[in-house]
């Protein structure tokens, strides 16, 4: 299938996860008094990547994410010559998410971005106030061991058809630990969408949510390749398995 095809369905596929997952947090995690809770929110991001897994994985490999499609590269399951576009898809996809999500939000009295809009930060702006250091290095292992799940559950020695299943609950696991500190990314193109509505401190400590993830995904990559590669299909072609 071709780039632009491929890259259309990560749009569409960021677009699902960051409205899913953000607008969960954003809509319904406290409603009215007793909302879905981090746990909601943690289910609905992984639920995101569950479905669109299904839905796109043999067309694109459902990346979704740049830090993934990076950790795929490095990995040498992905091809570095089409990164840019999936990574400029995946961008675009949690911005027209996040607006939609903006117009969908402010349409209820009361409505502020000063609430958030389910932006990470670090320092004052940490969920539950960690620092810099700790939010940084939450994101690196968790995006690490994101890839090492993804390579793994796609590995053509894995048993076939779960990967979306495991790639899914390993979402769902990272939410449930780092809500607290980061409000979790584990993805750039999903911290950069909500930011920009926000603007201000959220744009300002977005580098960290681009830096801390591609890391982690690079670190990812490379153990995965070390200790436990072997010659493998494509990651758009494995997911599909």
């Amino acid at each position: 299938m071709s780039l632009s095809k491929r890259a259309i369905a990560e749009f569409f596929g960021t677009f699902w996860l960051v409205f899913g997952g953000c607008g969960s947090a954003v809509l319904a995690v406290g409603f009215p008094t007793l909302g879905i809770g981090f746990v909601g929110v943690a289910l609905a991001f992984g639920l995101t990547v569950l479905t669109m897994a299904f839905a796109i994985g043999h067309i694109s490999g459902c990346h979704l994410n740049p830090a993934v499609s990076v950790g795929l590269v490095v990995a040498k399951r992905f091809p570095i010559t089409e990164l840019p576009a999936y990574i400029a898809a995946q961008v675009i996809g949690a911005i027209a998410a996040s607006g939609t999500l903006f117009l969908i939000a402010s349409g209820k009295a009361g409505f502020s971005l000063a609430n958030g809009f389910a932006s990470n930060g670090y320092g004052v702006h940490s969920p539950d106030g960690y620092s810099l250091l700790a939010c940084f290095l939450a994101e690196v292992v968790l995006t690490a061991f994101f890839l090492l799940v993804i390579l793994g559950s796609t590995d053509e020695r894995a048993p076939k058809g779960l990967a979306p299943v495991a790639i899914g609950l390993c979402l769902t696991l990272i939410h449930l630990i780092s809500i607290p500190v980061t409000n979790t990314s584990v993805n750039p193109a999903r911290s950069t969408g909500p930011a920009l509505f926000v603007g201000g401190w959220a744009l300002s400590q977005l580098w960290l949510f681009w830096v801390a993830p591609i890391l982690g995904a690079v670190i990812g990559g490379l153990i995965s390749t070390a200790f436990f590669s072997a010659p493998q299909d494509p990651i758009r072609e494995a997911m599909s398995k």
